[in-house]
């Protein structure tokens, strides 16, 4: 029988097809071995970046909240039923007023009241507000550079200036008054350190936000910065422990749920 040159040319051609999309199958396979990590590695990455987005946006959406900034939508004000103009005065405040006791958990009321007293520049309002934004009252809490206690004091720092102030026996960072009571030691020494500084015209700012940089980041970054350090986490933590301020003043009076802070307000206990 003779051969038929159009049934072979079809299948030499149906042969060669299927051997190039075998090849491209395999290719694509190779590659996406290749690549698959590279392409998880940007979308961890990608997350990353929104996450890091997030934490430098949330000072502005809490300013707005409070009404400190000019923002459409519904922010402003505060939230209903709050009087925004006393929580724009307490933010902006020294932190040198009356501390509402009854914001505090009961705990804490006393050794409070005793740190706003250790010193002229820093008041109660400002010590428990630091202590909010460092611990959320978290005793125990360890971070992750090895700051302890309520107060997050470097493990330098409260060797420094923590004592027994509860007469226990041990001076311990895990020990609440031990650790307010450094935080406050720590943060009078700032002060006076910033108001020098400030008299010799090195740094410029408002002294309570210097001080709250320095004992965040340290002195030396407040120096090198001649003023609060413009990174997100200086202004962040300036921002964060003012935004507490209204929480825990006496000419303040808010509703828990409608006030905007970085962490819950503590349940007052007797």
């Amino acid at each position: 029988m003779g051969a038929r040159p159009g049934v072979d040319s079809q299948g030499e051609a149906d042969k060669k097809r299927n051997s190039m999309l075998i090849g491209a199958g395999v290719g694509t396979g190779v590659l996406g071995c290749l690549f698959a990590p590279l392409l998880i590695l940007l979308l961890l990455l990608g997350v990353l970046v929104m996450c890091a987005i997030g934490w430098i946006l949330w000072p502005i959406v809490l300013l707005c909240e409070i009404g400190l900034l000019p923002c459409g939508g519904g922010g402003g004000g505060g939230g209903g039923g709050v009087d925004s103009t006393a929580i724009v005065d307490a933010f902006n405040s020294d932190g040198l007023g009356e501390l509402n006791t009854e914001a505090v958990p009961g705990k804490y009321r006393e050794v409070i009241g005793k740190a706003g007293q250790e010193c002229a520049q820093i008041g109660a309002i400002v010590i428990v507000s630091q202590v909010q934004y460092e611990s959320g009252f978290v005793e125990n809490l360890v971070g992750p550079d090895g700051a302890e206690g309520l107060s997050q004091l470097p493990p330098d720092k409260f060797d420094e200036f923590g004592e027994d102030d509860d007469d226990s026996g041990e001076t311990s960072a895990l020990d609440g008054e031990d650790s307010i009571m450094a935080q406050a030691r720590y943060m009078c020494s700032l002060a006076d350190d910033i108001d020098a500084l400030i008299a010799a015209n090195e740094v410029q700012g408002d002294r309570l936000d210097l001080t709250l940089a320095a004992y965040d980041a340290g002195l030396d970054a407040v120096k090198e910065a001649k003023g609060v350090p413009e990174t997100s986490r200086s202004q962040t933590y300036v921002i964060g422990v003012r935004s507490s301020f209204a929480l825990y003043s006496e000419d303040a009076d808010l509703s828990d749920a409608e006030y905007p802070s970085l962490d819950p307000r503590p349940t007052p206990s007797t």
